[in-house]
């Protein structure tokens, strides 16, 4: 017998005896219950949850339980009813479905970007030394035209006119009329 499970409206001993025999019946047909919360669950986390939730609404309703009816048929009753409960309650409250970000949030594709970038280097590459060296010189490792006018030995008007064409360069080999479309080229 399993700790003389009792309601709470009956007393007396005619009915603690007959319940007894049924908390007994229902600790036996937990495995059927198990099986049948795994089919209607589809295998998910929550079959425990279901098994549990059916055999507490039938202890506290074990007083509206006849005895000598089809016990295994009033618990899947239970169960199926406290299923579709969960199914119905779920249809109306979708779980964070409005108050998730996490479907609003948009990457852009990096490949387009770095396709552009290596398209950029290529045509870099592509340059006359002296327009090269002055355009990495600047650009890439950030020194000051001055500093470049020093390094590769000419004048600071030099040194401007010479990145200048080396943008105009780069973007006639890119086909680009504007700055913005080297950023945007998705090709």
């Amino acid at each position: 017998m399993s700790q003389g499970v009792r309601p709470p409206n009956q007393a007396g001993a005619a009915g603690a005896a007959g319940q007894s025999g049924t908390a007994d019946e229902l600790v036996a047909m937990i495995p059927g219950l198990r099986i049948y919360a795994r089919n209607l669950m589809r295998g998910g986390s929550e079959v425990d949850d279901l098994v549990q939730e059916t055999l507490m609404k039938a202890l506290a309703n074990l007083n509206s339980y006849q005895s000598g009816t089809n016990l295994r048929a009033w618990l899947f009753t239970i169960m199926r009813n406290s299923f579709l409960t969960r199914v119905s309650k779920r249809a109306r409250e979708p779980v964070g479905a409005e108050d998730c970000v996490s479907g609003q949030l948009t990457c852009p594709p990096a490949h387009d970007t770095m396709m552009a970038g290596n398209k950029v280097l290529e045509a870099i590459d592509r340059l006359p030394q002296p327009y090269r060296e002055a355009l990495i010189l600047v650009f890439l490792t950030g020194e000051s035209y001055q500093d470049v006018a020093k390094i590769c030995g000419c004048a600071i008007g030099t040194v401007k006119s010479r990145i200048n064409r080396a943008r105009h360069m780069i973007m006639e080999d890119l086909g680009a009329s504007k700055v913005e479309d080297l950023i945007t080229s998705r090709d």
